[in-house]
């Protein structure tokens, strides 16, 4: 396997600088009146590990034939998703979190109303790019194509909220492993998940073995993506994270060091990651962007 630095140089590094740009492209196409504007772009252009984006031109990769600005739009789609789950799971009702990215969060930036619609907006401006014709060169995707990706957004957008909504009634609580994983495969796993199939719809037809091999990659890495956060709050510092450490105990939240001790935690999440490299196996060297990706998002320190 590729080493860390290896894994840092090339494809989550490439993503990370093709969807700064998309980004760019994308947020430049709307017409947003300040303070507002000024929110959107805090909540979204500060940088981050962009894993969702990284996904998405992943799974494409496995496939030449991709039509690569529907990959494109639904990469930008995702990460907007994102960003604006981030700006309201910060806000004071919330986690009522200072730090993000290392930058003030966005609604201590621009207060608690403009934050708040900063993420109202980006989750219809998700949307909208994601029916757009935004990068289009060649042939336009298939309606059908488009329709199923929006399904898939959304479906994964809702059970984000519910997760959150399950994941903010357990602090304070101790839930059994069946409880916190359903927060988690909802919160954290749904959107990580949904990177993954919205891309694997442009490539492969609906009956192809593939879509339950990548949807059973998926909801591993999406998994483990969380015990490794809940990992990473207790064993990271601030400066590394790029947020505050220890948050999690500050808040008596649920997680997996919490319920099963950190060491068994830290093997839980390598047991996920086999599951996920396992599941990649179907594609062989067609699949080595997201083993690379699966490969840092184990080693990773923030």
């Amino acid at each position: 396997m590729s080493s860390l630095t290896d894994v840092q140089a090339n494809a989550l590094t490439q993503a990370q600088q093709r969807i700064q740009q998309d980004l760019l492209t994308a947020l430049d196409a709307f017409s947003i009146p300040e303070p507002l504007k000024g929110a959107v772009y805090h909540a979204v252009m500060l940088g981050g590990k962009r894993v969702r984006p990284a996904l998405c031109y992943a799974t494409a990769a496995l496939k030449p034939n991709a039509n690569f600005a529907a990959v494109r739009r639904a990469a930008v789609a995702i990460e907007m998703i994102h960003c604006y789950s981030l700006a309201h799971d910060d806000l004071p009702c919330m986690d009522n979190d200072s730090l993000r990215r290392g930058q003030p969060t966005c609604h201590v930036a621009f207060g608690e109303d403009t934050a708040l619609l900063a993420g109202d907006i980006l989750q219809s401006m998700a949307f909208e790019i994601l029916g757009s014709r935004l990068f289009d060169q060649g042939p336009a995707v298939a309606p059908a194509i488009v329709l199923k990706q929006m399904q898939i957004l959304a479906t994964a957008s809702s059970k984000m909220v519910c997760g959150q909504v399950l994941d903010l009634q357990a602090e304070g609580k101790r839930v059994d492993q069946d409880a916190l994983e359903n927060i988690h495969r909802n919160k954290t796993g749904a959107l990580i998940s949904a990177a993954v199939m919205i891309a694997a719809v442009t490539v492969f037809e609906g009956t192809d073995p593939a879509i339950p091999k990548l949807r059973e990659y998926a909801q591993a890495i999406g998994l483990a993506f969380q015990v490794q956060d809940d990992i990473l709050d207790i064993i990271s510092d601030t400066a590394v994270l790029g947020k505050t450490a220890g948050k999690d105990e500050q808040v008596d939240k649920s997680t997996y060091p919490a319920l099963m001790g950190l060491e068994k935690a830290q093997a839980y999440a390598k047991e996920l990651h086999d599951q996920a490299f396992n599941a990649l196996e179907m594609f062989a060297e067609d699949a080595a962007e997201l083993n690379q990706i699966s490969e840092f998002l184990l080693a990773r320190k923030s």
